[in-house]
């Protein structure tokens, strides 16, 4: 069985996998099976089963339930927040999925560094620029930076979703750097 110790200076190790609810046993053994590792995040979380639940509940909820986002434009909220925040375990896990789930390389490349020079659609560029102007300057948004969502077709709920996935990865950002959180290795040589 794998060890899931996250590599972290915090001292709060997870619990050994056959301490973890049964649901969180199972969940595990299957992103051992589909990713072929435990991501380090919930190797992290694991040190409690509740607020593993949080943490996965709230995830899955953002970035893989229906709605008017689709999955890479989730990932690329993701990786433009932890670019404006420097997480290196958000920039690392995610820009990998941008560079999968668009096939560009390139694309998940900028967006990691500047997503500004990146060659991306009207509504792209809205989004990302909302949503790191909240990250960076959030008593700043105004209804006009909303508009600006509408303008290139985004709905009400497709604006919430687009705050709450900015506002979501700010905190794991932030909780990241506080525990020194590192990705696991994998994730640097996905779809290269």
């Amino acid at each position: 069985m794998p060890d899931n110790t996250p590599p972290t200076d915090l001292h709060l190790p997870p619990l050994p996998r056959d301490a973890l609810a049964p649901n969180w046993q199972k969940y595990f053994a299957k992103c051992d099976e589909k990713l072929g590792m435990v991501p380090n995040v919930l190797a992290a979380y694991s040190h409690d089963n509740d607020k593993l639940g949080a943490f996965v509940g709230m995830y899955n909820n953002l970035m893989l339930a229906d709605g008017g986002l689709s999955k890479l434009e989730r990932e690329m909220i993701a990786v433009a927040v932890s670019s404006a925040n420097h997480c290196f375990y958000c920039l690392t896990a995610h820009g990998a999925a941008v560079r999968e789930m668009s096939g560009n390389p390139v694309l998940g490349e900028q967006l990691a560094m500047n997503y500004r020079v990146a060659e991306l659609n009207p509504r792209q560029r809205a989004m990302l620029d909302f949503a790191v102007k909240l990250t960076e300057t959030p008593d700043r948004i105004l209804p006009a930076d909303r508009q600006a969502l509408r303008d290139v077709g985004f709905s009400e709920e497709d604006i919430w979703d687009i705050a709450a996935i900015a506002a979501f990865f700010n905190m794991t950002n932030r909780l990241s750097a506080a525990v020194e959180m590192r990705p696991n290795p994998e994730y640097h040589a996905q779809a290269r």
